[in-house]
């Protein structure tokens, strides 16, 4: 995997561009809808009073869930999806952030 700046990413596996959708494109259109999907699924999850559709919608997002993961994998392996890399200084804030929330709720 290489960096670049602050920039996360495999190199790019070559396509070629023209003005029909490509493997790219496809799997960026597939991965839009399962991210959607799993929002929607949520959702539903915390609206169902039925405990066997909870259970049923539970399955769905789950499958839902990791076909989202599994195509995330997919383009950042061909390098068509990359991330930022977060300065560790950053991070660090927002941890220090977050543990003084968590030392201001009530112990139980």
């Amino acid at each position: 995997m290489q960096q670049q700046n602050s920039k996360v990413k495999n190199p790019e596996t070559p396509i070629q561009k023209n003005p029909t959708m490509n493997d790219r494109d496809f799997l960026n259109d597939i991965l839009s809808t399962e991210k959607y999907l799993t929002q929607a699924y949520s959702i539903a999850l915390n609206e169902a009073s039925n405990q066997n559709l909870y259970q049923d919608l539970l399955q769905i997002f789950e499958e839902t869930q990791n076909c989202q993961r599994e195509l995330y994998n997919t383009m950042f392996k061909h390098g068509w999806y990359g991330l930022e890399k977060e300065e560790q200084q950053k991070i660090q804030q927002s941890f220090q952030q977050f543990q003084q929330y968590k030392n201001q709720l009530p112990v139980h």
